[in-house]
């Protein structure tokens, strides 16, 4: 269980990075080009302040909660690493609850994914983001199952 769940640590923290760092281009890139008025000027009607210049009407909250599924995935990783070198029982429960939160941020993105693939107006790097978020939110199910499977049959030594 210990090979496994490190395997799919190791393959956690990457995509994690890979969502962080197209996430971080996407916010950057809103920021930089999203949504400008000057001083004399109201906002419009249908003002959003999650508008983004590509994507549609759900790139926003999809980067958002993508950005912060990366963060908290990014910081399990790292308890994961402290739990795998220590492998005990009492390393546990920080990993697995961390992990736990990690895991429901990427679902909550992975909705606003799937919303963005149904609105169908996005660029190649949304898709990439997209097609990560989804493949983790199965990846960090098995490690999650993989750390608890190891605990139910009381591995560690």
């Amino acid at each position: 269980m210990k090979s496994i769940a490190t395997l799919l640590l190791v393959l956690n923290f990457c995509m994690y990075v890979i969502v962080l760092a197209t996430g971080a281009w996407a916010m950057n890139r809103a920021i930089d080009h999203g949504f400008i008025i000057g001083p004399e000027l109201k906002l419009p009607a249908h003002f959003s302040p999650v508008f983004f210049p590509m994507g549609n009407a759900s790139t926003g909250f999809f980067v958002t909660f993508s950005l912060l599924a990366g963060v908290v995935g990014v910081v399990s990783a790292i308890s994961g690493i402290s739990h795998i070198c220590s492998w005990t029982a009492k390393s546990l429960p920080s990993a697995a609850s961390v992990a736990t939160m990690a895991w429901t941020l990427t679902l909550l993105a992975m909705g606003f994914a799937w919303k963005e693939i149904e609105l169908q107006i996005r660029n190649a790097r949304l898709r990439t983001m997209e097609a990560f978020l989804i493949i983790l939110s199965v990846t960090q199910l098995l490690y999650i199952i993989a750390i608890h499977g190891a605990a139910a049959y009381n591995i560690y030594t």
